[in-house]
């Protein structure tokens, strides 16, 4: 099979067609500045990036762009889009309503539509995608999988908010977890690639980015996870807070005179390692130069993402009653080995030991502890739009 997969945001729209079959990427690319003027990159495994530059004033003219450039006659990667035979869509919050990938339906659609004020900035781009797709290629099965699908195993004393109970089950209150897709094919490749027993294994995924978050996984299901009703929950990340006392947002409110939406705007997009850096950057390979030059407020940044990380792992390796294996991923996890070092220095308690020499590479499937250390520590590459042509298919064929 070939599968379209679609994550769109609310300004841009991600996409790669995948052979189910052979699991190569046939095409990929993205669209920037829908709404604004509009930006398609496109390019075709083997050759080189188009960059077109057109108006895209919706997501329809955005996909319609991309669905030209698949069939195109130069660099097309099919010769018809009837070759195409599903779409699977990137969903941020499923609620409670899914806890797997799923075909698309109205009463999908409807579902969706009642949760989006869980997620304002995602869902909605999300659906128009959904929609467009629908509207353009007719007839194609459509899967909807969710970020926080993966989650919806914790147990109730993992994702319930010690608040009246009452608002969990008026308004729905409670930890959801994101990056499921992603901590789902981590902790499953994980455990193939180090020959856990799937039924019997306790495994951490440190999804480490700009956006970050660690989940526990028990015999292949989650039981806790770092991020909570929304992605502002958790580890200090590139520019969200994080974790934090929420008589804060009180507190800042009335010192800057801003409503409770004004503090939300400066714990999302002016907080974690930027703001603990004096805006240094927020990216993690600009605070390393930094700290390295003698930037103090950049170096402390560096250590209380560490810090935040390694607790968080210690929290989960008591919430499973010990832990098999570690796995970093995503953009931080993957290359940055000083960072893995300095998470897994205060983990010597598990015994934890890293091979310096493997954890200085970066790519591919790696074991970076050492053959005696207490606890296996790897990188695992991780690959959501893989993930998302996997489901689609098992749903489609199913």
């Amino acid at each position: 099979m070939k599968v379209l997969v679609i994550n769109c945001g609310s300004s841009s729209l991600k996409y790669q067609l995948i052979d189910s079959d052979s699991e190569d990427v046939l095409a990929k690319g993205l669209c920037e500045r829908i709404g604004i003027d509009g930006r398609l990159v496109y390019e075709k495994a083997g050759m080189d990036k188009e960059i077109t530059e057109a108006p895209m004033p919706t997501h329809k003219e955005a996909i319609q762009m991309v669905l030209d450039a698949l069939v195109n006659e130069k660099s097309g990667a099919v010769k018809s889009l009837k070759e195409i035979d599903a779409v699977g869509h990137r969903v941020v919050h499923g609620g409670e309503k899914f806890a797997a990938s799923a075909k698309v339906d109205d009463a999908m659609i409807q579902a969706l539509e009642e949760c989006s004020e869980l997620a304002p900035l995602h869902n909605p781009a999300n659906l128009i995608g959904i929609r467009v797709c629908q509207e353009l290629m007719p007839g194609v099965p459509m899967v909807g999988c969710f970020d926080t699908a993966f989650h919806q195993t914790m147990p109730e004393k993992a994702y319930l908010y010690a608040i009246p109970v009452e608002y969990y089950e008026d308004y729905h209150i409670r930890k959801y977890g994101f990056h499921g897709t992603s901590h789902s094919f981590v902790s499953k490749e994980a455990i193939s690639f180090l020959g856990l027993d799937p039924e019997n294994s306790k495994v951490i995924v440190c999804h480490l980015g700009n956006g970050a978050s660690i989940s526990a996984v028990k015999n292949g299901k989650c039981v806790d996870t770092s991020m909570g009703l929304t992605p502002l929950a958790g580890l200090a990340m590139g520019t969200r807070s994080g974790d934090l006392d929420p008589a804060v947002v009180e507190f800042l409110g009335k010192k800057l005179n801003l409503d409770a939406e004004g503090v939300l705007q400066i714990l999302n997009k002016k907080s974690g390692v930027y703001g603990l850096s004096r805006g240094v950057s927020s990216d993690f390979r600009d605070l390393t130069s930094a700290a390295e030059n003698g930037n103090h407020d950049a170096k402390v940044a560096l250590e209380v993402f560490e810090y935040r990380v390694a607790t968080t792992v210690g929290a989960y390796v008591a919430a499973m009653n010990g832990v098999d294996a570690i796995a970093f991923t995503a953009g931080i996890g993957e290359h940055d080995g000083r960072i893995r070092t300095a998470v897994c220095e205060y983990l010597g308690y598990l015994g934890v030991k890293i091979d310096e020499e493997k954890n200085a590479k970066s790519g591919d499937n790696e074991v970076i502890s050492t053959p005696d250390s207490g606890v296996k520590v790897c990188v695992i590459p991780t690959n959501e739009e893989l993930a998302i042509c996997r489901d689609t298919v098992a749903i489609v064929n199913a």
